[in-house]
């Protein structure tokens, strides 16, 4: 494989996987194409340093220093439309075709999630791209009153950003607490509780029932009967994988481009990662689709090896994310189930300053740090390697000692 190679996505994942083959001694063409006109930028920074000003746009590139020595054809401001799974030939929106490829590489990254009404009114924004960032920032800069739908990271990051820069900010969730599907109910509540330390208003177990305005967004109806008056709604309702141009390709699709280990579809010369990728895992037999910084990062390292040999190790990681919302540097390895035993380690939850650990039949899954990465770092290791939650938690315990 020495003539050519396609990466659909000049994303994060687009351009770690192109680094990673230029490392592995791939010396074809590669062209990437991307969505946007914009080089490949990092999203985390978006709901935070971005939004409230710290950063301008270039202190948001991946790459420091010229792309040259990669010798890529970048084409950005270009969508695909259509891929020929059979000749590796892809379609662009402008109708123009490339050249077969020797291998397509899909990381097309994700969408975010919409409401069903709002769409058209002005001031209520979905935060995925840079674009949606700028716009966002206009925005709050005329507001005094920010709602946020959805209290996930984005939804709890640009909450903690807008109340940063001084507005009003409410928060509004179906769920009892934030952050519950990766934190679990007792440390969500206390994230929320922090954010109520800051002047933060919340909004829970209530759905959002429509959009009041004329033209502009002027008040959030909720389901209890109560309206929120807004001059800038950010709906942060998740995410879902960027596939659908693929519908007719051939391939398999469900949550996400179905690969194995190493990232190959089943297609020949087809690949996928990051985002958009929903890889087999053996210590998650659900195949879950990891909508993680590290994840994407790590894959490309898999991937390359896969494309250039032919073959690679299968790829099983425990997920990994953080987040930073006010004072608070939170840390989550492993999967956090309804059920779970949880055991607080290193610290006190008053203090915001713990290590949490997470057990499951015996076995620990999951680990939760407050401002401690050392030893969340540890525990990924150590949920990889199986141990047992009892075990897990006389080790941090005599750390403690």
């Amino acid at each position: 494989m020495n003539n050519h190679l396609v990466v659909v996505g000049a994303s994060l994942a687009g351009l770690r996987i192109v680094e990673a083959l230029r490392r592995e001694g791939y010396a074809g063409r590669i062209t990437v194409v991307g969505r946007e006109t914009e080089w490949p930028y990092d999203r985390p920074p978006l709901s935070k340093q971005f939004l409230t000003g710290d950063w301008v746009d270039e202190k948001l590139a991946l790459r420091r220093g010229e792309m040259s020595d990669l010798d890529v054809v970048w084409k950005l401001g270009c969508e695909a439309m259509a891929l020929d799974t059979d000749a590796l030939r892809l379609t662009l929106g402008s109708g123009d075709r490339l050249e077969p490829a020797d291998a397509i590489v899909l990381a097309t990254g994700a969408h975010a999630r919409q409401l069903p009404f709002g769409q058209d009114l002005a001031g209520v924004i979905s935060l995925r791209t840079l674009a949606d960032a700028h716009s966002l920032r206009s925005e709050i800069k005329q507001a005094k009153r920010v709602v946020v739908v959805g209290a996930g990271f984005i939804g709890m990051e640009v909450a903690a950003s807008c109340r940063a820069k001084g507005l009003e900010v409410s928060v509004v969730d179906p769920l009892p607490a934030p952050l519950i599907r990766g934190l679990g109910p007792m440390l969500g509540e206390r994230v929320a509780a922090r954010h109520r330390e800051e002047g933060v208003a919340f909004h829970l177990d209530v759905g959002v029932e429509g959009f009041d305005g004329a033209g502009r967004v002027s008040a959030v109806r909720l389901s209890d009967g109560s309206r929120l008056p807004a001059d800038v709604v950010v709906v942060g309702v998740g995410a879902a994988p960027a596939t659908q141009w693929l519908e007719g390709a051939g391939l398999e699709i469900d949550n996400g481009v179905v690969c194995d280990a190493t990232g190959f579809s089943g297609r020949p010369g087809v690949f996928a990662l990051g985002d958009c990728a929903r890889w087999e895992n053996a210590n998650y037999p659900e195949s879950p689709r990891f909508e993680h910084w590290t994840s994407a990062v790590e894959q490309a390292e898999v991937l390359a090896k896969r494309i250039i040999h032919g073959h690679a190790e299968s790829h099983s990681p425990i997920p990994y994310v953080w987040t930073d919302q006010f004072d608070l540097r939170i840390a989550i390895a492993g999967e956090i189930r309804d059920g779970d035993e949880m055991k607080i380690c290193l610290g006190r939850i008053e203090d915001d300053r713990f290590l949490a650990l997470f057990g499951r039949a015996g076995r620990l899954v999951g680990a939760v740090g407050f401002k401690r990465p050392r030893q969340l770092n540890a525990c990924r290791k150590a949920i990889a390697e199986g141990i047992s939650i009892k075990k897990a938690i006389a080790t941090h315990s005599e750390i403690a000692g």
